[in-house]
């Protein structure tokens, strides 16, 4: 069986932001005992990616290094006209990726310990977000 639902995420600052339960609020796996959640993002200048859960300095850490592995203001942009974050947003998207996939095992999402789902906000007002959220049972 295949379940599907759209989650419209309100704005969120630029970083690295937990969603976990944000998506855990739009779909019943309670009665799951094995099978796949798949999330996908809409957009090209956010991401989503699966990470540390624990500590929120590894957020700010993921920021911090995506700011300098891809910088703004490049000369070679040619894409600019949207602001200094666009094109490198569009980058640290591709980068990362638009979608997750995790396993469902005995109703509950197969994370690791200390993983949580993050979208990764790109832009300095990226406004709200939104994800497909797809359930396979």
């Amino acid at each position: 069986m295949i379940k599907q639902t759209e989650l419209k995420l309100n704005p969120y600052p630029r970083g690295f932001h937990l969603i976990t339960n944000s998506i855990l609020n739009v779909i019943d796996i309670s009665k799951i005992e094995s099978g796949l959640l798949h999330v996908f993002i809409k957009h090209t200048s956010a991401s989503l990616t699966i990470n540390e859960n624990a500590d929120p300095t590894v957020r700010a850490d993921f920021e911090s290094h995506f700011n300098k592995f891809i910088p703004e203001n490049a000369l070679y942009y040619k894409h600019d006209y949207e602001g200094p974050d666009d094109m490198p947003a569009h980058l640290k998207a591709s980068t990362l990726g638009s979608s997750v996939t995790i396993p469902i095992t005995n109703a509950r999402l197969n994370l690791g310990t200390w993983q949580g789902i993050y979208l990764g906000e790109h832009r300095d007002h990226g406004g709200s977000r939104s994800l497909v959220v797809t359930v396979y049972s």
